[in-house]
């Protein structure tokens, strides 16, 4: 399951690539958690599955909303107007490292050992190896690494709320739709008041394809593999898949985007 999800969330930058260069980032947000509803929607009826309509539920729905879509997947499409798909995909490796720290602050079950500590350290100077120059504070890349950051520490604060769901026996197929949806309710008045999607000039063939493959794959596929990891294995092991994604990442950005592959992104591949 780890590496069916980093599969899928690898493809989701290339795809987030496509969609950004034609639409704003809550345009993109929007189309991607509705296409991702919709599947799991589905799936969940096909299961004979339910999501509870208690408060708690719902209010943990609105949680991950904002924590594990509407505001990560906004600063990654942000960020990746100023660096490449697979930078911003080797950013993303370090959400594992503040994952376990916001689990250490946040549980009593998955505290920093001295190993774990090590790694997180190995980890973080890893992810700046990777990111380069940047990392330190120099280049035009800066801003758009500081986004994905952004995006990272949003992303360990979900793996650690989410598991209120399996504490409430919400199954993980309904903690997926259930976010996906909350998530619309959302981002739907930032894309009528900001973006204005009306004004905006129809998309290519290309563009339509990237945000079906981010909505239904990389979004709806993806969230269902997702909490059933979260529920199975907790938040920091979850977290690893951010590990594994850049390769998909880096392969997809070089192969079709026409990106470089610099000599630091080489041990992404070991």
């Amino acid at each position: 399951m780890l590496l069916l999800l980093a599969l899928a969330w690898g493809g989701s930058f290339f795809f987030m690539a496509v969609a950004g260069r034609a639409w704003p980032p809550f345009t993109v947000v929007l189309s991607r958690v509705v296409l991702a509803s919709a599947l799991l929607w589905l799936l969940l009826a096909l299961n004979r599955q339910r999501l509870p309509l208690r408060r708690p539920v719902l209010l943990a729905c609105l949680g991950m909303a904002l924590l594990n879509n509407l505001i990560p997947f906004s600063l990654i499409v942000w960020a990746q107007q100023s660096i490449p798909s697979s930078l911003a995909s080797v950013v993303n490796a370090a959400t594992p490292v503040l994952t376990a720290v916001v689990a250490h602050l946040a549980t009593a079950d998955e505290k920093l050992s001295g190993h774990r500590l090590a790694g997180v350290l190995v980890g973080l100077g890893g992810v700046a190896v990777l990111a380069g120059p940047a990392a330190f504070g120099a280049g035009a890349e800066l801003p758009g690494i500081l986004a994905g950051l952004g995006a990272c520490l949003s992303y360990a604060c979900a793996g650690v709320w989410g598991r209120r769901f399996q504490r409430m026996g919400v199954p993980p197929l309904a903690a997926a739709a259930g976010q996906t949806t909350a998530s619309i309710l959302l981002a739907l008045p930032l894309v009528l008041l900001l973006d204005q999607p009306w004004h905006l000039p129809p998309p290519g063939p290309e563009v339509i394809l990237a945000v079906l493959a981010l909505g239904l794959i990389s979004t709806g596929v993806a969230y269902a593999l997702f909490f059933r990891l979260l529920a199975e294995a907790g938040a920091t092991n979850t977290a690893l898949v951010t590990q594994l994604v850049p390769v998909m990442a880096i392969l997809l950005g070089v192969l079709v985007l026409g990106e470089a592959l610099l000599p630091r992104h080489w041990p992404a591949w070991r």
